[in-house]
This record gives C-alpha cells, sequence and structure tokens, in this order.
C-alpha cells in the first residue's frame, strides 16, 4: 500500500447514497486508491449496507438480517439506488481499487473468505487488493484463521488499555480508530508493534493536517478527493 492512503468511506459517501453503486462510481470517478463498504449476510449472501435498521438509509423498516432477500432488494436506497450485492460490487471494480471490507453482521467472515477466494481463483485479484476489518473481533479472527494470506484491520472507537496490544493476538495488519479516540501515543505504540495505523471518518481538511502530523498511515472519508487542490466540501 502506498504511503499514505485515502479510503472512499462507503464509496464516496459525501457525494452520493452510501453504500450504492452510485456510490462506487463516484469513487472510481474521483480515482479514489480504496473504498470501504460494510456487508451483513441475509439468506447466504452478502448485502452493502451499514445499518442495522434499514429506515436511515432506505425507504425500508425493520432490521436487515430479520427481512427477506427479496424485499431489501426492492427498496430504494436513494437516487433509486437498490441496496448492492458485494459481488456486484466487485464486479464494478474490477480490480481498479482495493476493496475494504467490514464485517458488519453476523456469519459474515466465511461468505467473505469464499468470496474474495473465488475473485483471487477466477477474476485474477490478488489477496493485497482485498482489506478486512471489523469491530467484531471474534469474526474477524475467525475470517483470518479461514484465509490467512488476507489482511485484516481491528475497528475501535475508545483507547484501550493496553493500547495496541490487542491487535497482535488477531494477528492484524491495522488498527482502525475513530477521530474522537486519537492520541500520539496510540499511534506510537501501534507503530512500534508493527502495524498500520487508519482512523475514520475524517471530512475536513483540518483534521487531514492533524492526522498527517500524528503521522497516521490513513484516513476514511466521505470526501476521496479531499487531498486535491479543488476539494470543495458541500
Amino acid at each position: 500500500m502506498p504511503e499514505f492512503i485515502v479510503f472512499g468511506h462507503r464509496g464516496a459517501a459525501g457525494y452520493e447514497p452510501e453504500n450504492t453503486l452510485l456510490s462506487i462510481s463516484k469513487a472510481l470517478a474521483l480515482n479514489t486508491q480504496w473504498i470501504e463498504l460494510d456487508v451483513f449476510n441475509v439468506q447466504n449472501e452478502l448485502i452493502v449496507i451499514h445499518d442495522e435498521r434499514l429506515e436511515r438509509t432506505t425507504n425500508g423498516k425493520g432490521y436487515v438480517e430479520k427481512s427477506s432477500l427479496k424485499y431489501l432488494r426492492s427498496l430504494n436506497a436513494g437516487k433509486d439506488e437498490k441496496i448492492p450485492l458485494l459481488t456486484e460490487v466487485i464486479d464494478m471494480v474490477d480490480r481498479r481499487m482495493g476493496i475494504n471490507i467490514e464485517l458488519k453482521g453476523a456469519r459474515t467472515a466465511k461468505l467473505t473468505a469464499k468470496l474474495i477466494e473465488r475473485y483471487v481463483r477466477e477474476r485474477k485479484w490478488d489477496y493485497d487488493q482485498f482489506l478486512v476489518s471489523s469491530f467484531n473481533h471474534p469474526e474477524l479472527a475467525l475470517f483470518k484463521s479461514l484465509l490467512p494470506h488476507i489482511k485484516i484491520g481491528a475497528l475501535i472507537a475508545h483507547i484501550p488499555l493496553d493500547y495496541a496490544e490487542f491487535a497482535i493476538t488477531l494477528g492484524a495488519y491495522s488498527i482502525h480508530v475513530s477521530l474522537e479516540f486519537i492520541s500520539q501515543e496510540l499511534v506510537d505504540d501501534t507503530h512500534h508493534r508493527g502495524m498500520k495505523f487508519f482512523v475514520y471518518t475524517v471530512n475536513h481538511p483540518e483534521d487531514v493536517s492533524r492526522m498527517k502530523a500524528l503521522k497516521v498511515d490513513g484516513i476514511y472519508t466521505d470526501f476521496p478527493d479531499i487531498l486535491s487542490s479543488n476539494f470543495c466540501q458541500s
């Protein structure tokens, strides 16, 4: 990976409806290095959506995991976009940028491992073009046991007592930390242990400058063009 990574958060969520093919397409148009997206397992299909419930990002109601795939695919996820399948996203990207898959729901590790293995074997993707992350560290550990070639990232929204030590047990490549819980000590400890340090969600240029000063390795942003000279946040 390059020295400083910009991950398009849920595609290019500052410009188009998050986690939709339209958002992914916008990220591609902005020459984004990597995108991040979220997956749930519904009827043994990986669908791309962030929330446990449907109300915020779609015109549907109820819990994602308690809904049928047919119902989910009938919904409007913004600008008449469907909730995409992970396969649809990977097919659209077609190796033009890396994909960070966040395991949101239960029973996602095995399906994700199987799907990545298929794309590496059949579609000539490289293992290094995937990064799998999660707040659910047991699910992340299961994924790592199934597909140890793939880099994993441990998501946290706090400063652990042992700093980055917890991620060593997981065999993590990186830790991903909320912008609200950044400290130089945590960044330095992570690097000392040989891991990368990524920050979410960074949407203001002054915060980008602050993260670079702390020597983090990359950011997640709703505006993948945030480093460009013509960036203008709406």
